[in-house]
């Protein structure tokens, strides 16, 4: 890429992503519409530059769609059990847990989605990064196997988001 299409175009898939997103949430696509959202395509990534990460030497696009499907089906699993829990278990009987998940991903982009996709999982929630980088901190709504909580984190989300990032 050339050096002024890098400038103007910091994160190229973002500009196309807000472009595509203004002009759905508009009710009816008009070349107005689409010109300005590819308008503040351009601007918005032009303007936070600054505060974006490098973007990642390795990345798997076909790895990540494959990811999502996971995570989009585990949302679906994790919403049923969490509403059979709070539907049939009053609140004396749930057993919360808090639980240190050792991290071994290194790039801040991975942890960033490692985290976010324990969060959107109903009845876990990340709280909080270690001032290293190697351990995340995860409050989960109701288990009796704290270690199995991990395990699986470990094993379902951070084993793939290591094929995708590294």
């Amino acid at each position: 890429m050339t050096r002024a299409f890098r400038w103007l175009f910091p994160h190229p898939l973002l500009t196309l992503l807000l472009a595509v997103v203004w002009t759905l949430l508009q009710n009816g696509v008009t070349a107005g519409m689409v010109v300005f959202g590819l308008i503040l395509g351009i601007i918005i990534p032009r303007i936070t530059a600054a505060w974006w990460p490098d973007i990642p030497s390795r990345f798997h696009v076909g790895r990540m769609m494959s990811y999502m499907v996971l995570v989009l089906w585990d949302i679906l699993v994790a919403n049923v059990q969490v509403a059979w829990i709070v539907l049939t278990r009053p609140n004396s009987k749930l057993r919360p847990a808090w639980v240190v998940v050792p991290l071994d991903l290194r790039q801040p982009e991975a942890i960033t989605v490692l985290a976010g996709t324990i969060t959107l999982t109903p009845g876990t929630v990340s709280t909080d990064l270690s001032s290293d980088g190697h351990s995340l901190l995860v409050h989960t709504l109701d288990t009796d196997d704290p270690d199995g909580v991990r395990d699986e984190i470990k094993q379902r989300y951070e084993r793939r988001l290591k094929e995708i990032f590294e």
